[in-house]
């Protein structure tokens, strides 16, 4: 293996996926010595500063035994696997990825977990340890302490991890499928874990900011069905004892509905589109302990009337498709920042006479239309990560890393009374991560990350962004 693959790269990228050692997720810090004061179940526990600690299992170092190197975590970016384990280059050389989690060793639990209804309800959020780390990282870098302690709240919220290319979905993936098990034996509670599956060939093709790494064409889709579908279902497979949510290729349906006839690249994405969702769908929609939930834009969308009713059809089509794969429901307002309630606004020119100015109201309708167009499981998740505070959009359609923003309704099951279709509020879009780079010379710099509400400098989608962050927090509604 180390001789026929060529090495592209002199180090591996950092470490995403997991805390440093099983104390973090109990709420003690992991111990600089090694020396055992106490153990139990969780594991061994230390002390250090007068506080508990706990100690961090070894990990175990396969690759020693073949002459190459321990990579420096056990969460380190997989770059190939074979028969020994997964490989990760570090120095410009190949080292073992270790088999040690922060969990400890996990092995997979035979259980079947079936959702039955509402996944997000009667069961514990799993909290995303990358994002965990990306708000400590954050905080290191405030003086406020007012501004620290909202941050600290922050990390106690769950959120969605986005798996948005093929070597993401290899490092992160089976890592905390892995730590929501160990979470789930700890505390005896049955764990939910949100992934966002999002790497479609053609990816985003409205935008640039977020393009993918596959092109609409052949051979590329055949990658997404066997690098990556097709790895995420065994994975699926192999934990099935927890439940799982997978938010399903944002923005790439709704781009069908409207912009096929006036951008040339949702032309040359539709057979793409279809196709790999009808092969998702059928793969991971069987699954008896996961939960898909197809997007469906934001109601500055697909609001209007007539948006509305080819949406149905066009979803309708896709979910046949997939067939006998189910779909549970649809997500809407993702990565965007349009208000659950927007009272002042109303069908007018102020909103181009769009008669659903705001989530609720485009739920409220398009729940009626999917029915209508013969869809039979309309239950909706509702991003709520940055709508807590209406921002001034000079037009409601701006996306890009908005002046203004405001963390939204914490996640919760089944948060409106008399809205049972509504089946949560959720964070998909982690707070703080950039839609997309104002630098105007940027490859990837899209018009609506240079417009006038856009805040900026802004870096490049998916990056920190300390500034938007912190003004989040700020104007979190309701209050951190």
């Amino acid at each position: 293996m180390k001789t026929s693959v060529a090495l592209t790269a002199v180090a591996a990228l950092a470490a995403k996926a997991s805390a440093a050692c099983f104390s973090e997720r109990l709420g003690y810090p992991c111990c600089s010595g090694d020396e055992v004061v106490y153990t139990d179940n969780d594991g061994k526990w230390g002390v250090e500063n007068g506080n508990w600690c706990g100690i961090a299992d070894a990990p175990t170092c396969w690759s020693l035994s073949q002459g190459y190197p321990c990579c420096s975590s056990s969460n380190a970016e997989v770059w190939y696997t074979d028969a020994s384990g997964k490989w990760g280059v570090e120095n410009g050389d190949w080292c073992g990825i270790p088999t040690g989690t922060a969990g400890g060793n996990v092995t997979p639990s035979n259980e079947q977990y079936t959702i039955s209804g509402n996944p997000f309800k009667g069961v514990e959020f799993y909290i995303n340890p990358y994002y965990v780390e990306e708000v400590d990282g954050a905080i290191a870098q405030m003086s406020d302490s007012s501004l620290i302690a909202k941050a600290e709240k922050m990390k106690t919220y769950s959120n969605a991890i986005w798996l948005d290319t093929i070597k993401n979905m290899q490092s992160w993936l089976e890592s905390n499928l892995q730590g929501a098990q160990s979470q789930h034996q700890s505390s005896g509670k049955d764990i939910l874990t949100v992934f966002v599956v999002y790497d479609l060939p053609g990816r985003d093709c409205h935008a640039l900011a977020s393009n993918g790494e596959l092109l609409a064409n052949d051979g590329d889709l055949a990658r997404y069905k066997s690098e990556y579908i097709d790895v995420i279902e065994g994975h699926l497979k192999t934990y099935k004892s927890q439940p799982v949510v997978l938010i399903v290729e944002p923005d790439s349906l709704a781009n069908l509905v409207t912009n096929l006839e006036s951008t040339p690249a949702c032309a040359d994405s539709e057979k793409y589109y279809l196709e790999g969702h009808a092969y998702l769908i059928k793969k991971l929609g069987v699954l008896p302990h996961v939960a898909m939930y197809l997007d469906i834009g934001h109601a500055f969308w697909l609001g209007w009337d007539d948006n509305r009713e080819k949406a149905g059809k066009v979803y309708a089509k896709v979910i046949s498709s997939g067939a006998p794969g189910n779909v549970r429901g649809f997500t809407d307002n993702v990565s965007n920042y349009t208000p659950w309630e927007d009272p002042t606004l109303s069908r007018g020119p102020e909103t181009e006479w769009n008669p659903c100015p705001d989530e609720k109201r485009y739920l409220e309708a398009i729940s009626k239309d999917f029915k209508s167009a013969g869809i039979k499981s309309v239950y909706f998740v509702s991003d709520s990560s940055r709508n807590g505070k209406k921002v001034d959009r000079k037009h409601p359609g701006e996306w890009c890393n908005q002046t203004g923003v405001g963390v939204g309704a914490r996640p919760q099951a089944s948060p409106v009374s008399g809205m049972d279709y509504l089946d949560a509020f959720y964070w998909i879009k982690p707070l703080g991560e950039s839609d997309g780079t104002s630098d105007e010379s940027a490859a990837r710099f899209d018009g609506y990350c240079g417009h006038e509400t856009a805040m900026k400098p802004a870096p490049e989608a998916g990056q920190w962004f300390q500034k938007h962050f912190e003004q989040g927090i700020k104007n979190a509604n309701p209050p951190l």
